[in-house]
């Protein structure tokens, strides 16, 4: 698959809620996974790790309210999209709304790199 294919396809997944189905299907097992720093896990490496990372995100959220992501823009190897989402974390008493910026980096027919750029909530101390 092609740079846009994937990124189509990847976008396309997301919108249906498939998630599981984008790491098997288009990530490399060797993917690195960054969010921001001062985020909760800033980074993960292969599947084992990634999955370690969504199981922690889910264990966090109390409900998920929607959300959007924007189409593709390809260049060469890799390709940006935007998501928005709103949800309810345990503990908050409030929905808050996210905005990332997603990049993904695309060799050999596979994901190797997602990173997002968002500003992450304060953390307790």
């Amino acid at each position: 698959m092609t740079t846009k294919e994937i990124a189509d396809r990847l976008v396309a997944l997301c919108r249906e809620g498939k998630y599981d189905e984008v790491y098997t299907e288009l990530f490399s097992p060797e993917i690195e996974s960054i969010e921001p720093e001062g985020s909760t896990w800033p980074k993960a490496k292969g599947f084992d790790e990634l999955k370690e990372k969504g199981k922690r995100w889910e264990e966090m959220l109390e409900e998920y309210l929607g959300g959007e992501i924007s189409d593709p823009i390809v260049a060469g190897d890799f390709f940006s999209c935007t998501m928005k989402s709103k949800v309810k974390f345990k503990g908050i008493p409030e929905p808050i709304d996210m905005d990332e910026v997603c990049v993904y980096r695309v060799e050999d027919g596979k994901v190797v790199l997602e990173q997002f750029f968002y500003t992450p909530m304060p953390q307790e101390a």
